[in-house]
């Protein structure tokens, strides 16, 4: 495909789901500030494929990840993520307004490309400056626009309109994606994707366990997971209440 071409269909895809985000989130949010569930019966549908899969899938290969891989090992993956992923971090700083984060994530850049060996190792951390990532519905909710329905997107779980139009938009902000669709290296893009999704699924092992565990009702404590997980990110409150992500971390 011509590369011109390509790109705006893209830009068009943007926009779509920018206006569908935006225009979706005045009708759906409730008066409590909650997310509504409009489209709960194929929400449910979506889930309960998703977690086939996931049980059937992806967490055996979290597991047998957690296994082969030491701790240090997974650890450093992770870094490496957090490091590709900072031009869309550094420009969600930037439209949020938010100077003091842009620096930190510039700062954050620098010392561990250069120190922490190309991202590897987390010097930035060590000395008192944490990873904090940022997407565009994050920015979408810093400028007050509102969830919108929540939806349950096949193979990547629980979003909103709000959040997906993010998705998509960090998706083409991201320099890396851009040059590696332009040089014909898609295959990379891929490669990072299914690394990510490992890295993050065993990352969250232990949490999402107890979560199916303790839950009566595992769909709506799903949701109230992410929504407290949502807010928490976009108001840069990192409380162990709504970090999903917090066990698991640390296992050996």
């Amino acid at each position: 495909m011509n590369v011109t071409h390509f790109k705006s269909i893209r830009l068009l895809a943007l926009t779509a789901a920018l206006l569908v985000g935006v225009t979706g989130s005045a009708s759906a949010q409730n008066a409590a500030g909650e997310i509504e569930d409009p489209y709960i019966g194929f929400n449910k549908a979506v889930f309960s494929f998703n977690d086939a899969a996931d049980q059937a899938v992806l967490r055996p290969v979290a597991l047998g990840y957690r296994y082969v891989v030491p701790r240090g090992g997974r650890v450093g993956v992770r870094n490496v993520l957090h490091n590709l992923r900072a031009p869309v971090n550094l420009a969600n700083n930037l439209l949020q307004g938010d100077l003091d984060g842009a620096g930190t994530t510039l700062t954050r850049t620098v010392i561990n490309t250069i120190i922490g060996v190309g991202g590897i190792f987390d010097v930035a951390a060590s000395e008192g400056i944490p990873y904090r990532e940022e997407d565009f519905g994050q920015t979408l909710g810093v400028w007050g626009v509102d969830h919108g329905p929540y939806m349950i997107i096949p193979l990547l779980g629980p979003s909103s309109a709000r959040d997906a139009t993010g998705l998509l938009a960090d998706s083409l902000m991201d320099p890396i994606n851009w040059y590696l669709h332009n040089t014909d290296n898609d295959g990379w893009v891929v490669a990072r994707f299914v690394t990510y999704s490992v890295s993050r699924r065993e990352e969250l092992l232990d949490a999402l366990d107890d979560l199916r565990r303790n839950s009566f009702d595992y769909y709506a404590a799903m949701k109230s997971a992410y929504v407290q997980n949502r807010a928490a990110a976009v108001h840069n409150t990192n409380t162990a209440e709504y970090n999903v992500g917090a066990a698991g971390t640390d296992h050996p």
